[in-house]
């Protein structure tokens, strides 16, 4: 797949509804995109043997289990632990050669094979980890697919949720946090690990590539351009920053103070 071909991809997407996101799809552009020059084969591959894994242990075994044991046991697929900042690990494409990744990157592959035999999974935006919603017919349950895809007890959910600095009623409020999310935001979610691990790696190139995607995905929002015109300044092309922050004000004025504060530290450097 070519950048202009995985570029075609979102930018379909993402001036399409929420219902029926191709996530798979949008996930597997959006890693071509950022390295063009990788054979896709083997994760699609992957994505394939997936769903016919847990289609068979679901003839056995509950939701829970079935998808757990396909993905993780037999799959392999995992957190990365050791090498949690990698950037292979918000890459599909890098997932299946390595085989382990971020929990939302991993997430991908659990969805789509949920999806595909139709049981009812959802990402979940949960405070410092994504995780899964699994509606069973004993109710909805986390998983975690960074853990091989164990379930996550209300009680862990609490104590997860408290490290974050939640207030202490969080017990209450576990249902607003486990709270499902769309596709499209599980995959904004991903771009915005890869746009923060090359930020702190100072890959301006590479942190303008996943800024230009979330603007493909969402191209309604500003906040994408504001971090494309970052890292374009941290390349120094300042005269295109400049049309980033100005696309930014055109998307919402809400930004314009600090586009156009921005904007006019970067003309005093351009004169």
């Amino acid at each position: 797949m070519t950048r202009d071909e995985a570029e075609e991809i979102l930018t379909r997407v993402g001036q399409g509804g929420d219902q029926g996101f191709p996530l798979f799809e949008a996930a597997l552009a959006c890693a071509a995109h950022d390295d063009p020059s990788r054979d896709t084969s083997a994760t699609t591959a992957l994505a394939a043997e997936a769903i016919e894994r847990l289609r068979r242990r679901l003839e056995m075994e509950s939701p829970e289990e079935a998808i757990a044991e396909a993905l993780a046991g037999d799959l392999r697929l995992t957190g990365d632990v050791l090498t949690y900042d990698h950037p292979d690990n918000a890459d599909v494409i890098a997932i299946a050669d390595r085989r382990k990744g971020l929990p939302v990157a991993l997430g991908v592959f659990y969805l789509h094979a949920a999806r595909a035999v139709g049981l009812d999974v959802h990402g979940v935006d949960f405070p410092g980890h994504f995780l899964l919603r699994i509606e069973t017919e004993e109710g909805p349950l986390a998983l975690d697919p960074f853990s091989e895809g164990r379930v996550v007890l209300p009680s862990e959910l609490s104590r997860r949720a408290l490290r974050t600095g939640l207030m202490p009623d969080v017990a209450a409020r576990l249902e607003l946090l486990m709270a499902p999310i769309s596709d499209r935001a599980v995959l904004i979610r991903l771009q915005n690990n890869v746009f923060a691990r090359a930020q702190r790696a100072k890959d301006w190139v590479r942190a303008e590539r996943s800024a230009l995607r979330r603007a493909l995905l969402n191209p309604n929002d500003h906040r994408p351009w504001l971090d494309v015109a970052a890292a374009r300044e941290g390349q120094g092309a300042l005269a295109g920053a400049l049309q980033a922050l100005s696309r930014a004000q055109v998307l919402d004025g809400g930004a314009a103070m600090a586009a156009r504060a921005a904007r006019e530290r970067m003309r005093l450097r351009l004169n």
